[in-house]
């Protein structure tokens, strides 16, 4: 038994979806098993003669009853420690096929090396393939080996897996209803493998990519967030209107008149305020005094004014 050690970004292994629905499954069909029909381990498990028989979907439901309560209890809690990380890091669809996928491969390997009279019950062929991925994802993490002894995971699955290799080894691939399908085992640790490595398939490199350092956040998906919300269509149209009309007014407006700048003063020495005089009397006496304008009035009026003070003070 084994339990993944607290990390900053994973503590309690919280229920996912499938996970939820995984261990709920089995759990009531032990019960069941055990009040109702105790038969449970020869109609759903798996045998060779099934795939003859016409009964081919025991290659799946024997993945929910169990020899024993030890059988179901030590599977259902490793299904706990490890399947929610996996999950999360899969996506609820892609971890199903996946559980189902190293099932069926522990499947294989009971029928390519086990005789063909074994029965084939429990979840550990699904399992290991949890335990492989789980290792893949998150090499470094560690385990407590029998709640005691540290253990990275990569040897930790390691451990497991030789463990069952050199078992079913010596077992001579020999097995009855009530012993252990150790190379059923490594199906399941094999399948899992080829799944994870496969190129479309969702690799080590792309857990990684969608399960990051980050820490392990709800199942509720983020909310995207708009850049700028649509206003309502009943209120775009009355804006619509008041710009068409303010264009229209804008469009029928007079242009406003045109006020010229009044003259900037400019310095004027007394030499050319002379020139500028007799440019006027000169107007006057060839066109009068009304052809004068109004510039040239004021010229005249304060250089007579001019005038007057100087002989006022002489």
């Amino acid at each position: 038994m084994a339990l993944p050690a607290s990390s900053d970004d994973y503590e309690v292994p919280r229920l996912t979806p499938a996970v939820l629905w995984l261990v709920a499954a089995n759990v009531a069909i032990y019960f069941v098993q055990l009040t109702l029909q105790r038969d449970f381990p020869t109609l759903l498990g798996f045998q060779f003669a099934d795939v003859r028989n016409g009964a081919p979907w025991t290659a799946l439901t024997y993945m929910f009853v169990h020899a024993g309560f030890w059988h179901l209890a030590v599977n259902m809690y490793m299904l706990w420690a490890l399947g929610p990380r996996v999950e999360r890091a899969m996506g609820t669809r892609a971890f199903v096929f996946f559980y189902a996928f190293c099932g069926l491969g522990g499947v294989v390997f009971q029928s390519l090396f086990v005789p063909h009279e074994a029965l084939l019950v429990g979840a550990s062929a699904a399992i290991f393939g949890v335990l492989v991925a789980y290792a893949m994802r998150w090499p470094n993490e560690e385990m407590y080996l029998f709640l005691v002894v540290p253990m990275k995971m990569r040897w930790f699955a390691l451990f497991l897996v030789a463990l069952n290799l050199a078992a079913g080894a010596l077992s001579a691939g020999s097995v009855d209803g009530g012993g252990v399908a150790y190379l059923a085992h490594l199906g399941g640790a094999a399948f899992g493998l080829l799944y994870l490595l496969r190129p479309s398939a969702p690799s080590v490199d792309r857990l990684r990519q969608r399960v990051a350092t980050a820490p392990d956040l709800g199942d509720e998906p983020p909310r995207p967030v708009p850049r700028s919300l649509p206003r309502p269509r009943e209120r775009q149209s009355e804006v619509d209107e008041v710009v068409e009309q303010s264009k229209a007014l804008t469009m029928n407006k007079p242009p406003r008149p045109v006020v010229p700048a009044p003259p900037r003063p400019t310095t004027v020495t007394a030499a050319s305020r002379r020139e500028a005089l007799d440019l006027v009397l000169d107007k006057i006496s060839q066109h009068g005094l009304d052809s004068l304008t109004l510039e040239e009035r004021h010229l005249l009026e304060e250089m007579s004014r001019k005038l007057r003070n100087n002989s006022t003070t002489l």
